[in-house]
């Protein structure tokens, strides 16, 4: 459950450390979806997983940037056991948008 990640959040709304406290919380969703990919492989608690998945999305959109060895893990661990995932699969296109949109835009 996400209520105390929550309060928090809404605690710190007007002040300097709500960003980092998104990165740690972002950094912390990723590691939290790499362990469930690689120890359930059978897809088995698909409700927690999505839960984490809508909430990375809505991270990664505040956010706007990711650790680069946390976003490595997650794309191989996720492209590994979840590639037929639709909802993985539909997260991973938003966040390669948001993450390389900037690089994109150089490369026209």
């Amino acid at each position: 459950s996400w209520a105390v990640a929550d309060a928090i959040s809404t605690v710190l709304k007007n002040s300097e450390e709500l960003h980092s406290w998104r990165r740690h919380l972002l950094s912390a969703c990723i590691k939290g979806l790499v362990a469930m990919y690689s120890s359930s492989k059978d897809e088995s608690k698909q409700e927690v997983e999505r839960s984490m998945l809508l909430r990375l999305e809505e991270l990664l959109c505040v956010v706007g940037e990711v650790d680069p060895d946390d976003w490595c893990n997650l794309v191989k661990t996720g492209l590994k056991y979840r590639y037929r995932d639709e909802m993985f699969l539909k997260v991973l296109n938003v966040a390669i948008q948001l993450l390389y949109k900037k690089e994109s835009s150089l490369s026209q």
